[in-house]
């Protein structure tokens, strides 16, 4: 094949981006598949080979490590492949075989449920609402309005959950694992002293009664009101009857004691706190079991954001770090309602990813887009009770839980440099024009923008989902390859020509793309070196020397990636997240037909790292590799 015809060949392999961008028709009119029909059908998920995933790692640590180093790990990595680790592949070939996922119990615990810093900030992801692209632009005295057609539009999606009428995800004809959207409405995670469960009350029509409250929570106040009655979801006007009384009983009055707060703190601190608080009151049981089978909680903030379509930064910040008595951290999903019109989320990673949220976002934004954002129903209010208030019984020592919870909070808030902006130059449809691939597009950017701050790649993980398996989430991508670290280097010499710079692009390329097909298809090696770890664990062996051996932490490897990525998608919907480590980035991004919209954070502590310097570099990344695309093809 000719080389310029091989570098741009768009490489439509079967991934989360094919979805994102054929979510339009999420809901049929006359379904003929259920939502969950194909659950029982689905295939396992696989175990890679051990020699697979042993090559494909060192592969993987090479762009960090000099020679010498690198044989040193090599050594580490056969007698593992030799000895030890042979033997942990068998057990986890006999675990799998009584299991149809056996990876998903040890994820839940190993990345979220056993971790014990504080997660609000440090494993949920928060993000703006895109309606101020368009219907509902910043504007104030229409808070209230405004969340009841929102709250009416999840509510309708809850409700095509309720009756399996939302069409079941495909990638191309392969069916896709629906049982994550399971946990979008009437879950919440609750803390324990050394690990945390989380509770999910959702059920379908067939599967009997569901949980049809929502809670409010309004300066450090919570109020509860069934979003049903009569058998009927409540419409616009009569959510805003019940989001006006919340309002009013809160405007002149002190604040309440925000126990949310509680929510925000280290993990086994809170649990502490929880026990107390039960063994205060009885009845404070009551109250968090009420927000725990809750639909979702919305929030009513006070903040202005005044975010725009060109810089999400104020929402987006917003989200992430605003107000943790008017959100309950542990909530699957905490709509946020901010006083200027605008709108975020804020949402526990544990129980689903990203895309569940995203599929829902983009459900609501495409029902207000046709709508204009007005509701044009029925103004009727039927008779119904009020919201009722939910007050905890509090004492000096919960009170001062809930200041010392409130100070690290904002302490770590502080911290955090969030930036969120539209590169409006190009997007997917001049990407695909070039014949690339867009993910790939901005994959290898980023990696340019790093190595031209920082003199260096940094690890990289992007996230590949496995949801053609059961019950399966997502795999590591690790795009940092020795193919991009030579493309970037390439691109930064002043001698290289156009040629050897598309060389080293068509290498860089094709190699991101194998290897994100392979983590899709099962075959990543990241989740697979942690079953053996966790067998290692479990048993009380030795440590194998591959887990300690310095190359391991040091190319990502046991939650240390310095960039932290995700394609959120081909939608209008993006989210955002803290870095994983210290020293390195937060990095989601949404790709649109003429724009890229990224958030990407950063911890300020770090002499090392600067989110804003990221994006710019970006930004020329970004125009570097269109001209070379474009120069390509003349």
């Amino acid at each position: 094949m000719d080389e310029r015809k091989q570098l741009f060949t768009y490489r439509n392999f079967q991934n989360i981006a094919k979805y994102y961008g054929d979510m339009t028709n999420q809901v049929s009119e006359f379904p003929t598949e259920r939502t969950f029909q194909y659950q029982h059908s689905l295939p396992p998920l696989p175990v890679p080979s051990l020699e697979g995933s042993l090559t494909k790692y060192l592969d993987a640590v090479r762009p960090f490590a000099t020679e010498e180093e690198y044989q040193v790990t090599a050594a580490v990595v056969k007698r593992f492949g030799e000895g030890i680790g042979k033997d942990l592949h068998q057990k986890l070939l006999q675990r799998a075989r009584t299991r149809r996922n056996w990876l998903e119990e040890w994820w839940l615990d190993a990345a979220y449920l056993e971790l014990r810093y504080p997660s609000q900030l440090n494993v949920n992801f928060g993000g703006p609402a895109p309606y101020l692209e368009h219907c509902w632009p910043p504007t104030e005295g229409v808070q209230l309005q405004r969340t009841s057609i929102s709250m009416w539009h999840t509510l309708q999606y809850w409700d095509l959950l309720r009756t399996e009428r939302l069409d079941p995800h495909k990638a191309g004809n392969v069916v896709l694992d629906m049982d994550q959207f399971r946990m979008l409405f009437c879950t919440c995670k609750v803390p324990g002293v050394t690990k945390d469960t989380i509770i999910n009350y959702f059920k379908t029509e067939s599967e009997g009664p569901c949980p049809s409250h929502v809670v409010v929570m309004c300066k450090g106040r919570f109020f509860s009101f069934d979003a049903v009655c009569d058998g009927y979801i409540l419409t616009p006007p009569e959510l805003l009857r019940q989001l006006t009384h919340v309002k009013q009983c809160c405007e002149g009055e002190p604040a309440g004691d925000g126990v949310a707060a509680l929510t925000s703190e280290e993990r086994t601190r809170w649990a502490k706190a929880r026990e107390y608080l039960i063994g205060i009151d009885p009845a404070n049981k009551t109250i968090l079991e009420i927000i725990q089978s809750s639909l979702f909680v919305v929030s009513l903030d006070d903040a202005k954001p005044y975010a725009t379509a060109e810089n999400y930064t104020p929402v987006t910040r917003e989200a992430l770090t605003g107000d943790p008595t008017i959100r309950w951290g542990d909530k699957s999903y905490n709509s946020l309602s901010f006083a200027d019109g605008t709108f975020g989320s804020n949402c526990d990673h544990a129980p689903y990813d990203a895309m569940v949220l995203v599929t829902q976002g983009y459900y609501v934004d495409q029902q207000l887009k046709a709508t204009d954002g007005r509701w044009k129903g029925s103004e009727t209010v039927r008779p119904m009770p009020l919201p009722e208030e939910l007050v905890f019984t509090v004492d000096d020592r919960v009170r001062s839980d809930v200041a010392h919870a409130k100070q690290q909070y904002f302490e770590t808030t502080q911290d955090l440099q969030v930036v969120c902006y539209a590169f409006t130059s190009f997007g997917k449809a001049a990407i695909k024009q070039r014949k690339l691939h867009p993910d790939t597009f901005i994959q290898l950017a980023l990696q340019l923008a790093y190595y031209r701050q920082h003199g260096r790649l940094g690890s990289c993980y992007e996230t590949a989902m496995t949801r053609r398996f059961y019950h399966g989430r997502t795999e590591t991508m690790r795009p940092c390859t020795l193919e991009a670290q030579n493309w970037c280097h390439t691109m930064l010499l002043p001698a290289a020509s156009a040629e050897a710079k598309r060389k080293a692009l068509l290498l860089a390329f094709n190699k991101h793309n194998k290897l994100m097909a392979e983590a899709q298809n099962g075959k990543g090696f990241d989740r697979h070196l942690l079953g053996l770890y966790l067998i290692a664990k479990e048993e009380g062996l030795p440590m194998p020397d591959l887990f300690t051996d310095p190359l391991y932490s040091k190319s990502g490897g046991g939650g240390n990636f310095t960039l932290s990525t995700s394609l959120v998608g081909y939608t209008t919907v993006l989210g955002a997240v803290a870095p994983m480590v210290h020293h390195g980035y937060g990095f989601f991004y949404r790709i649109g037909d003429d724009r890229i919209v990224a958030s990407c954070t950063a911890w300020k502590s770090s002499p090392e790292t600067d989110a804003e310097t990221l994006f710019q570099n970006l930004v020329t990344s970004l125009h570097e590799m269109l001209h070379l695309a474009t120069t390509a093809q003349l």
